[in-house]
């Protein structure tokens, strides 16, 4: 009953994330950097990143079947007390918070996530003119939009465009920007051909993408995770990308179009668990409305809303006990923020 300091075959993980999966987000515990815990005769995984010698962040709760979940939770909690870890859960939806709340846990609402129902999506009606004239316009300054799939044999060239985009969307941030890691998804790396990757051509080059992550669970489809544009890109390239991709993934068949978590907002009295942090709820609060510069929340939700999304999901942080202020730079620590 150890931490595994070598992660598990890819196949076996993968094949965990696929059979018990809940959360919309899961797949993003596949990013590179993460490790996974296991216990025996348990058909799950605990994903988390070790930050520093005394913390594991774990992110969006205990992959497994709804019995073995408890069970898997309380062993990867022991292991983190043996190894001297203190534990930071991330991105929990509400029964995996309850869960935290029980054993006396800080858990405070850290955001909120929003989905798509594919089967009713549609740009029709007054409520969104504005969406529908970004994306003419961006047709009409001559973009196209194409999936873009590993196997392709212009995928080389291709891949190297997206590292310049990447690149140049990180340095029109500011010299002081660092790229956003774990709560966030990739391009590349082992299971890059799980994903879906979606990018606009421009005057002969690629100048903007987005790329997309499997969702399992109960509303299976697709997570909205990565969108990158060239600061010259005409205007509306993301929106067209993304309503090209919706429908084509809505013809595939998929249920839900998954936008993610964006932090700071749609803070709720009405999610409350019974055991939120009041000065933490303060704080959270106060850099959705202040803190643009730490994290551009505002930006962020106005453009998932403008899609209207039938379903609006909290999700929460918790830690053991009372926060600490090293709570918060760990937490920074691992998403690459300081």
């Amino acid at each position: 009953m150890t931490a595994l300091a070598l992660e598990p075959a890819t196949d076996d993980v993968l094949g965990v994330f696929r059979r018990n999966a809940q959360n919309p987000s899961a797949f993003l515990a596949l990013n590179d950097g993460n490790e996974f815990f296991a216990a025996a005769g348990v058909d799950g995984v605990v994903p988390y990143r070790a930050i520093g010698r005394r913390y594991w962040v774990q992110f969006a709760g205990p992959c497994a079947g709804p019995y073995d979940r408890g069970l898997l939770w309380k062993r990867f909690l022991q292991a983190a007390e043996a190894e001297g870890r203190r534990v930071i859960a991330v991105q929990l939806h509400a029964n995996e918070a309850q869960r935290a709340a029980w054993l006396g846990w800080t858990v405070n609402q850290f955001g909120t996530s929003y989905s798509i129902d594919l089967s009713d999506f549609t740009l029709q009606g007054k409520k969104f003119v504005k969406t529908r004239n970004m994306i003419t316009r961006s047709r009409r300054e001559g973009v196209a939009v194409s999936e873009a799939r590993v196997d392709d044999p212009d995928y080389p060239g291709l891949s190297a465009e997206l590292d310049e985009i990447d690149r140049t969307w990180l340095r029109d941030k500011g010299w002081h920007v660092k790229e956003l890691e774990f709560l966030v998804g990739q391009r590349g790396g082992r299971f890059q051909e799980s994903r879906r990757l979606f990018v606009a051509r421009w005057q002969g080059s690629v100048v903007g993408y987005v790329s997309y992550s499997p969702v399992f669970g109960d509303r299976p489809g697709w997570l909205y995770d990565l969108t990158r544009r060239r600061p010259d890109a005409p205007p509306g390239v993301i929106e067209h990308i993304f309503f090209e991709a919706a429908q084509q993934l809505a013809a595939e068949g998929a249920d839900w179009m998954h936008l993610g978590l964006t932090p700071f907002v749609g803070l709720d009295a009405a999610h409350d668990l019974g055991a939120t942090n009041q000065p933490l709820d303060k704080l959270v609060r106060w850099i959705g409305g202040n803190a643009s510069w730490l994290y551009p929340s505002a930006g962020q939700v106005a453009f998932k809303l403008k899609w209207r999304p039938q379903l609006v999901t909290p999700e929460y942080i918790a830690v053991p006990g009372t926060p600490r202020l090293r709570d918060g730079l760990c937490l920074a620590r691992a998403t690459n923020a300081v």
